[in-house]
């Protein structure tokens, strides 16, 4: 018997370039017609395997079909196993409630002429933190692959807590390299009521 020794951790590649400079952000429309202004937007999500619609489809499939056999055994003559089956869809039912909370969670950077709107939604709670590029600083909050703080005129927000550590650091060039490319005659304020044009 022979055995190969592999080194430990395996280069992770980086995501395929997009067909602009943008790995991690998109140039986006914000309004319409005359009102139009492009912008470069940072969407990032938490990696979710499936939808709360979908989530719900399968629970309510779990739920007929265990209510089908805990039916059977209650005209069988056993009522425990229906009790117990109720308990079960009610704790799944909690397990999968709290799962879809967190499902929509996202950090969106969109930057317009000279100025960064940054929200975070998490959960429930939205926050918006408006930045001036000139006074914006992008820099690892703690050593490699932590969050990449945002800070300027005493505001500081940290982003990036859904990308994979080793990329937080191409992100937080790929910001700062955006923010100096942001041009200086602009200074519209973003609207945060407007949504992107796709």
């Amino acid at each position: 018997m022979s055995a190969t020794l592999v080194p430990g951790s395996w280069p992770l590649p980086l995501p395929a370039r997009s067909a602009g400079p943008w790995v991690f952000g998109r140039e986006v429309e914000l309004g319409e017609g005359a009102d139009a202004s492009r912008a470069l937007q940072w969407l990032l999500r938490r990696n979710c395997s499936i939808t709360p619609g979908q989530l719900a489809a399968v629970y309510l499939s779990l739920c007929a079909v265990s209510l089908l056999i805990g039916g059977f055994f209650f005209v069988q003559g056993a009522p425990v196993v229906l009790a117990f089956t109720g308990l079960e869809l009610l704790l799944v039912g909690l397990a999968l409630m709290l799962f879809a909370r967190h499902a929509g969670d996202r950090e969106t950077l969109t930057l317009v002429g000279r100025s960064l709107q940054v929200e975070q939604c998490i959960g429930s709670r939205v926050e918006r933190t408006s930045f001036a590029a000139d006074w914006l600083h992008v820099e690892p909050a703690g050593g490699q692959g932590s969050l990449v703080q945002l800070s300027g005129k005493g505001q500081r927000v940290r982003v990036g807590r859904f990308l994979r550590p080793e990329l937080r650091g191409a992100f937080a060039g790929e910001l700062r390299h955006a923010l100096r490319r942001a041009p200086a005659q602009a200074d519209t304020q973003i609207d945060p009521n407007r949504s992107p044009q796709r």
